[in-house]
């Protein structure tokens, strides 16, 4: 007995060597997580199922209570029987595979025991066949249970010899023999299975442990390369962008060379074959053509697969995938490698995952630029609200004068030149310093000035050092003119002088404008609507207020705010603080344009 423990920890290394070997593929490593389909439960019940066969024809043979030193057994004398661990692949079959798995594996081995012979051969089938339909039956259990199938597995292969056991003693005859049998074997077998099964539980949760490690790091180096390129990528898919997401990932990955292309050309390409792969020519490979039409990924592992028309081109395989924009094919992204074994599965899988990403990163940039271009259409309709009688008034107050005073008519149509200048100014750019907004708002009160001499008393209050800030334009003007236009009714007519003032203050970080008027105010059930939503005006379109925070909101996201103040009878305080920043704060560009200017 002591002398059959080495021999039967031999048999059960032969399987973990096995093991070993199968758990290098990739296919076997999946049923092992339990992506059980019927494929996967016939190829495990044929795995386990040699196991069982393997273990039948290493078995130990066993003769008069004595070891025989054969290694391999093809047959089984009437009064011989031998010890394996046969149970041992049968029941982690069903532990894995369930009641399927477990059936199929216990009959292949089962079937096989009984096929080789010896006074203990269908005792020892039945039992195969009875461990497998046990084991299956209870592995689901609990796994639905959340149990710890290592544990539990030692417990039931265990468990399982010892049924072996005692059927071997149920049904084989002569029993002297087959107590004798049980004597020699029931110890060592229990043992080594028992052991056995904990090394192969423990071996198969190493190949668990080690795929989801490979999946956390590859998901937190597919996640780190997106964050590195995002910046780049909401710019859209251009020749700036993909040359600083080229370098990126020849720097992040082990590919050799990087290269990104939109629908006709080469956007950016590095590493090797520079030489020929040139950003800004046309493509270069079939290869790409083909993922361009098809829109999925391909792999190449030889260079006349990449087909480069390139006599002498390094590269010998790619992975190439689309970069996909709202469902259409916008370009594609390529890994070149110079010796195709280090194209691996996990190079692929990570591609893969950075070109989701980098897909849904382009369709946040595509977001981005359709809601520059509504930001652009919010402004033109700031411009469209300039009142057309605006324009008549202020070209009959001009005429009126140019015999009585034609200086001053000279002046106006100056002033008139400055105001259309900065509507169609405020119509390209995002951004404009204050002093042009308030050139703007100077234009509008000196026209309306010459049409109501006297009326309004107009004041301006801006710190000089401030003038430089950048603002939104039609920010100051529309307030301006909904102040002259709006809060001073007849109610109020010859009882108080009409006051404007503009205020323009640093707060700290930030640069307070206050438009402020002593009018007839807003009443409390209106004022929560005006500058939340567009509000019914006969006067106008009334969108401004409106449209002015909305601006606010989506170009400092956050770092700015819009209050109205409001008290009937007294007037309105409209306070706009937005972040200083000027030309030279924004790194030398006088204006931030809009798309519109860009075409």
């Amino acid at each position: 007995m002591v002398h059959l423990l080495p021999l039967m920890l031999e048999r059960v290394g032969l399987l973990l060597i096995i093991v070993f070997l199968l758990s290098r593929m990739k296919s076997f490593r999946q049923i092992i997580r339990h992506e059980h389909r019927l494929k996967d439960k016939l190829l495990l019940i044929a795995i386990f199922g040699v196991f069982g066969i393997v273990s039948n024809y290493t078995g130990i043979k066993i003769s008069g209570g004595l070891v025989a030193t054969e290694p391999w057994q093809t047959a089984v004398d009437a009064d011989s029987a031998i010890a394996n661990t046969r149970v041992l692949g049968v029941a982690l079959g069903g532990l894995l595979g369930g009641p399927l798995v477990g059936l199929g594996a216990g009959l292949v081995a089962g079937l096989h025991r009984m096929s080789l012979g010896g006074f203990t051969a269908y005792a020892c089938g039945f039992s195969t066949i009875f461990a497998g339909i046990v084991t299956g039956l209870l592995g689901p259990r609990l796994r639905r249970a959340g149990k710890r199938m290592t544990g539990w597995a030692v417990v039931i292969g265990i468990v399982m010899e010892c049924i072996q056991m005692g059927l071997i003693l149920l049904f084989a005859r002569p029993l002297d023999t087959a107590l004798q049998l049980v004597e020699v074997i029931a110890l060592p077998m229990i043992v080594i299975n028992g052991f056995g099964t904990l090394l192969f539980m423990l071996f198969i949760q190493s190949i668990l442990q080690e795929g989801e490690r490979t999946s956390a790091l590859q998901t937190y180096k597919a996640l780190h390369i997106a964050d590195l390129t995002l910046p780049f990528f909401r710019q859209g898919l251009n020749v700036r962008s993909s040359r600083e997401v080229a370098a990126i990932m020849l720097r992040e990955t082990t590919a050799d060379a990087i290269s990104i292309t939109d629908r006709e050309t080469v956007l950016a390409h590095a590493g090797a074959a520079s030489d020929h792969h040139i950003p800004l020519q046309s493509l270069s490979t079939q290869l790409t053509r083909n993922v361009l039409e098809h829109g999925t990924l391909l792999k190449a592992k030889t260079r006349e697969a990449i087909a480069c028309e390139h006599e002498g081109c390094p590269l010998r395989a790619a992975i190439v995938l689309p970069l996909r924009v709202h469902g259409q094919t916008a370009g594609t992204l390529k890994l070149y490698f110079t010796d195709p074994l280090q194209m691996d599965l996990v190079e692929q899988e990570l591609a893969e995952g950075l070109s989701r990403l980098f897909s849904t990163q382009l369709e946040l940039a595509e977001a981005e630029r359709l809601s520059r271009l509504l930001k652009d259409a919010e402004v033109k309709a700031l411009q469209a609200q300039v009142h057309p009688h605006f324009l008549f008034n202020a070209i009959n107050t001009i005429s009126a004068l140019v015999r009585t005073e034609p200086e001053t008519a000279r002046k106006l149509l100056l002033q008139l030149g400055v105001f259309f200048r900065s509507n169609l100014q405020g119509a390209r750019q995002m951004l404009i310093p204050l002093r042009s907004e308030l050139e703007h708002v100077e234009a509008y009160l000196t026209l309306e000035k010459a049409r109501f001499p006297g009326r309004y008393d107009v004041r301006l209050d801006i710190d000089p050092e401030l003038e430089t800030v950048l603002v939104p334009p039609f920010t100051l003007q529309p307030l301006v003119e909904n102040a002259v236009r709006h809060a001073f009714g007849p109610a109020l007519k010859g009882k108080r002088p009409f006051r404007v003032s503009v205020r323009a203050v640093r707060d700290g970080e930030r640069m307070r404008l206050e438009t402020q008027d002593n009018g007839v105010g807003i009443a409390p059930e209106r004022l929560s609507s005006i500058g939340s939503e567009p509000v019914e005006s006969a006067a106008g379109t009334g969108t401004a207020l409106h449209n002015i925070r909305t601006r606010i909101e989506e170009i400092y996201q956050g770092e700015a705010s819009f209050e109205i103040i409001s008290r009937p009878g007294e007037g309105t305080t409209v306070v706009l603080a937005v972040p200083v920043r000027s030309q030279a704060q924004t790194g030398g560009e006088p204006y931030v344009e809009s798309l519109s200017r860009r075409g």
